[in-house]
């Protein structure tokens, strides 16, 4: 007997990218970009000491832990196939663990707003990937909306993205935000995998993370970095919004997401929350508005609408 067949509350195997974007899609919406859009400056509070495989460990094994207590008190199922357990591994290495690590490591090198072009295009690249690997088809106003928005990114960055030098270490960045963004869109497909074999959401998140650990402790083990913790306000405080809000709830929301709309109407979730961390920038770090970055936000807005628009049946 296989997983699908024995879950109690798997969700049945449909077409989410069929499915409206009602008032449950919204909420987890605003939930993935109000989360993540945050999470940029909490970022910055991991940076310095603590090497970035390493704080991601810790990230992981605190929102780890969380997600198991979650299970636990649903009493969720957990016991799965060796096939099923590979696909959660898959979910954990490039989901919950390359994908972070490669954009800390880009983000050394580029200007920000150059590391956030890039992952806005995780929008255009789960379009494909979902195509290619889940049998979705390619639906042209997605595409296009896609393109607005990451279009609209770049406006909203020019300035900053003219003044880089595109040095050598530039664009080894670079290419290191490439294969981050190639990591979370891949991540994404997998766990599409995992919804048409049946398996249910919170054990899909428990067991990734779980085995982002493992991976991200074999990374570190290997590099030979030193597993410790910067003990300040600053650091804990990030970790500990990292871990629970960017971590625990972004997640279980953005997966559940997936599974609703499908991977290439959730993605424009990454074109959106820069336009949050650049208003979360305007209050606490006195960023100024320019039109130019204004027109790039109403680019970006009017891509959102132009993906997210229910589709025709």
């Amino acid at each position: 007997m296989t997983d699908a067949q024995t879950m109690n509350d798997a969700e049945p195997i449909v077409a989410p990218h069929q499915r409206p974007f009602d008032a449950t899609a919204f909420w987890l919406y605003a939930t993935v970009v109000f989360s993540w859009g945050f999470s940029w400056i909490a970022l910055r509070g991991q940076l310095g000491v603590v090497e970035p495989e390493v704080s991601v460990l810790w990230r992981f094994v605190l929102a780890g832990a969380v997600m198991w207590l979650w299970v636990g008190a649903r009493g969720e199922r957990m016991r799965y196939s060796l096939r099923t357990h590979l696909f959660f591994a898959g979910v954990g290495v490039l989901l919950f663990s390359s994908n972070f690590v490669l954009f800390y490591y880009g983000g050394k090198t580029i200007p920000s707003g150059l590391l956030a072009v890039v992952f806005s295009l995780a929008s255009i690249g789960n379009l494909l990937m979902a195509a290619l690997f889940l049998g979705q088809p390619i639906g042209r106003r997605v595409g296009i909306g896609g393109l607005i928005g990451a279009t609209g990114i770049g406006l909203l960055y020019l300035p900053e993205i003219m003044a880089a030098d595109f040095s050598p270490a530039v664009l080894t960045g670079l290419a290191l935000c490439v294969l981050g963004t190639l990591s979370f869109c891949a991540g994404n497909i997998v766990s599409g995998k995992l919804q048409q074999r049946g398996i249910a959401l919170l054990p899909t998140i428990a067991w990734g993370m779980t085995y982002s650990v493992v991976f991200l402790f074999l990374v570190s083990l290997l590099r030979g970095h030193a597993f410790i913790i910067e003990p300040n306000a600053r650091y804990l405080g990030s970790l500990v919004f990292l871990a629970l809000i960017s971590s625990v709830v972004a997640f279980a929301a953005y997966i559940g997401l997936l599974r609703r709309i499908g991977p290439a109407r959730a993605g424009y979730a990454t074109v959106i929350f820069p336009i949050v961390a650049l208003s979360v920038s305007t209050v606490v770090e006195g960023y100024t508005w320019t039109p130019l970055a204004a027109l790039g936000a109403a680019f970006a807005l009017a891509g959102n609408l132009v993906v997210l628009r229910n589709p025709r049946r």
